[in-house]
């Protein structure tokens, strides 16, 4: 064990003159984290939070003559208030219909919503009756509410057709909210009323028109308008009892269902282009609470090819067979050349969380000091499996090549390049076949877990010393030193 620090301290020596090799492991990934935020950013540097937005371009004329008291102002208002409260939504006003266009057309949004000048006329005209003072629209079908008949068009960009088909689902619900109550409330209006009782009269008198006189002249006293108002009266409240979990006279959701309305969640209606631009690295930090750790574990990762090169270098200039001839174990120059590997990880994952916390906004949760166990226990497997795959390898080029195809390989199938929510779940369960996949686990609990899982947490660490004592005893047993 006395030749380990002299063989660390030599090793490390030579990681430490090449400065270019240092500075790209630890700044590499920064950099490569920066700009994956840009990215996959949706609108990342313009608006400081992580809702879908819904950009809208109103122009609409407002409601027509004579249109009632309800609901006292132009539906658009009324629809953009819905989006504007619905959990996890922001509204984006586009003041014209050509720079939606041009929006749409750059791919810099999946879809607009475009509200027709007559979009308040056609949602007041929208009744389930059969008769009405405009001409009826019913916009329900078997795939939900037309938006053509609302005159409702949305722009869509054919390259992002996931994106805009989220937004016209959005758009579906806040249609529902908004116009179902307004057709059952206008509906319910017309129970009672002197043409309802009128009509009733007639219905009633047409089915009964064999029946006693008795019977006869109860029929003829609804045509009476004192009778049919106390009669529409019990009828309204007969079925105001029968549906007594709704108000059927309502004319907006939370009145319909007897539910408070939700209350706004900070501004979530803005204009387009009024907050600036400009990239501020810290604005939509929640992405970086999955960003940051994936690549810190994928980046410890790649010490597998330096510490290749450290080898094969050595190798070939005789170096190793020399230590052979001196008085060391086949454990002293493992570990030994394990040690430098293990301290650049130990500083590079560090670095790593310590700059997505103070560039990124990147936050380390409710208990931060899990994460010093966790970064050891990822470097400790990253680097006992980079000895491993150096001591194999005989040339540079093998290096590069296992190390390169092998890193990737386990990226893609652990969940550091696409997130392992996004996979199947059989995959899901075969991505723990990589130390990665462990180190990931113990990370979420940390980073985004609001209450961290300590069995997780300790379950991860330990899989992952286990990884690092398989990797050590196997290049135990393959690595060649000669």
């Amino acid at each position: 064990m006395k030749a380990v620090p002299i063989i660390t301290q030599k090793d490390l020596r030579l990681l430490v003159r090449d400065t270019r090799t240092t500075l790209i492991l630890l700044v590499a990934p920064l950099i490569f984290i920066a700009i994956l935020g840009l990215v996959v950013g949706d609108g990342f540097g313009q608006l400081a939070d992580e809702k879908p937005r819904i950009s809208i371009v109103n122009l609409d004329r407002g409601l027509p003559p004579n249109a009632g008291p309800f609901p006292g102002r132009p539906w658009s208002e009324v629809v953009i208030e819905d989006f504007a409260v619905t959990a996890g939504l922001r509204v984006e006003l586009i003041p014209t219909r050509e720079e939606a266009e041009r929006l749409v057309r750059t791919s810099k949004r999946p879809a607009v919503l475009v509200i027709e000048p007559d979009f308040s006329a056609r949602v007041h005209a929208c009744s389930f009756l059969a008769k009405a003072d405009m001409e009826p629209i019913n916009p329900f079908y078997e795939d939900g509410i037309s938006l053509e008949e609302l005159h409702v068009t949305v722009l869509r960009d054919p390259t992002q057709t996931v994106g805009a088909g989220i937004i016209e689902q959005v758009t579906q619900v806040t249609m529902l909210r908004v116009i179902m109550p307004w057709m059952i409330g206008k509906a319910f209006d017309r129970v009672g009323d002197k043409p309802f009782m009128d009509d009733f009269s007639k219905v009633l008198d047409e089915e009964f028109k064999t029946e006693s006189a008795l019977i006869r002249s109860g029929i003829g006293m609804l045509k009476n308008e004192k009778m049919q108002q106390k009669a529409g009266n019990a009828v309204r409240e007969a079925i105001k009892r029968l549906f007594e979990k709704y108000d059927l006279r309502a004319k907006t959701w939370p009145e319909l269902t007897k539910r408070q309305p939700m209350p706004r969640t900070g501004n979530s209606v803005g204009i387009y282009g009024s907050t600036g631009g400009g990239l501020s690295l810290n604005r939509g930090s929640a992405r970086y609470q999955v960003l940051v750790p994936s690549y810190a574990v994928l980046f410890a990762f790649f010490l597998v090819v330096s510490a290749g090169w450290l080898f094969v270098g050595e190798r070939r200039q005789g170096t190793l067979q020399r230590l052979q001839a001196a008085p060391v174990t086949r454990f002293d120059i493992l570990f030994g050349k394990m040690l430098p590997c293990l301290i650049v990880s130990l500083i590079q994952g560090f670095l790593l969380l310590i700059a997505g916390n103070l560039l990124f906004g990147m936050k380390f949760g409710d208990q931060p000091l899990w994460v010093i166990p966790v970064v050891i226990c990822t470097s400790l497997a990253a680097t006992t499996l980079a000895v491993l795959v150096a001591g194999i390898a005989r040339t540079e080029m093998q290096v590069a090549v296992y190390g390169s195809l092998l890193m990737l390989l386990l990226a893609a199938v652990s969940g550091c390049v696409l997130p392992r929510d996004l996979m199947p779940e059989a995959m899901q369960y075969w991505s723990h076949i990589t130390p990665h996949a462990w180190a990931l686990d113990a990370y979420q609990q940390i980073l985004v877990n609001p209450n961290p899982s300590r069995e997780v947490i300790v379950e991860s660490c330990l899989v992952l010393l286990g990884f690092s004592v398989g990797f050590f005893l196997l290049a135990w047993l393959l690595v060649r030193l000669k």
